[in-house]
């Protein structure tokens, strides 16, 4: 009977291995405090780190572009960091703060055996869960516990643009799926040149989202 135990054991492990989904996932962290602001983060394909955001740049761990393309990208990032820490430091000087704020998205997708895929994106504030976008309707959701003035109204900025809606959206159903769909179970590699410079489009989107929503913070001083 033991025996006969940990051999089911092992097949329902292996059963349970196999429906482990495909993974694309993004985390970007933003701290501002005094008008400064510092950046980390990464992005990870089926569990292998792909880049990486530190202070000012943004390393490509993956081979997924050639050299010179992906130098024009780290120009297209720096040149982001560069522009965000200006509004941060201009919304500064018109409402001072000596708050540490920290601002947290987490994005990605999953892909499963049988087809099925599954998108997300959160925010987080000063750690507590602030909006989820809901992906299918492509509408943000306040999660802040209690009544926010600038959660309600950073909602509603956010849901003027198609690009943090209806753009949004195909990034997490579409680009972000489609990744998964070239990347092979078995080897653990890419295919599908055609789908490289979309890991990099959903890594400045998300930091164009990052910016647009601290910036909303920023600018209210934290009320509306």
């Amino acid at each position: 009977m033991l025996r006969l135990l940990l051999l089911l054991g092992g097949v329902l492990g292996c059963a349970a291995e196999q429906a482990a989904p495909l993974a694309f996932t993004m985390l970007q962290l933003t701290r501002v405090y005094r008008g400064n602001s510092m950046f980390r983060g990464n992005a990870s394909l089926n569990g292998q780190l792909s880049h990486v955001l530190e202070g000012n740049n943004v390393t490509q761990v993956l081979p997924l572009e050639p050299p010179d393309v992906w130098a024009r990208r780290q120009d297209e990032v720096i040149t982001y960091l560069g522009n965000f820490r200006q509004l941060v430091m201009l919304f500064h000087k018109e409402r001072p703060t000596d708050f540490t704020h920290h601002l947290c998205c987490h994005l990605g997708c999953r892909l499963y055996p049988n087809g099925t895929a599954q998108s997300f994106y959160e925010v987080t504030l000063n750690r507590t869960a602030f909006l989820s976008f809901h992906v299918p309707s492509a509408t943000w959701e306040r999660r802040w516990p209690g009544e926010l003035p600038v959660a309600a109204y950073a909602q509603q900025q956010l849901m003027k643009y198609p690009i943090t809606t209806q753009d949004l959206q195909y990034f997490l159903n579409t680009t972000c799926v489609s990744i998964l769909q070239a990347q092979s179970a078995r080897t653990g590699k890419v295919s599908g040149r055609s789908r490289t410079p979309l890991v990099l489009g959903l890594v400045l989107g998300s930091l164009g989202l990052l910016g647009m929503a601290l910036g909303i913070f920023l600018c209210t001083g934290g009320s509306c």
